[in-house]
């Protein structure tokens, strides 16, 4: 979780990703934002993200996020 965390501080340090909760819904991330932070995932975790996973419930939240990546990996 905490390599997940830095990886969207990087992306919008102002953000509390701990609490934060309504990344998607609250419009803290921008539809770039996520493209960015998916081109990111998909390199840093040697994942690839499929288009119906690109929903808000997999990107509201950092622990949303790290479901997913944990979701995938398993499923690879």
């Amino acid at each position: 979780m905490e390599e997940l965390r830095e990886l969207l501080a990087q992306l919008k340090p102002e953000i509390d990703f701990e609490n934060e909760k309504e990344l998607i819904d609250g419009g803290v991330f921008t539809s770039f934002d996520v493209i960015t932070l998916i081109a990111e995932l998909e390199e840093r975790y040697a994942l690839e993200i499929p288009a119906e996973e690109i929903v808000p419930e997999n990107f509201n939240s950092a622990e949303g996020i790290l479901k997913l990546i944990e979701r995938l990996k398993e499923e690879a």
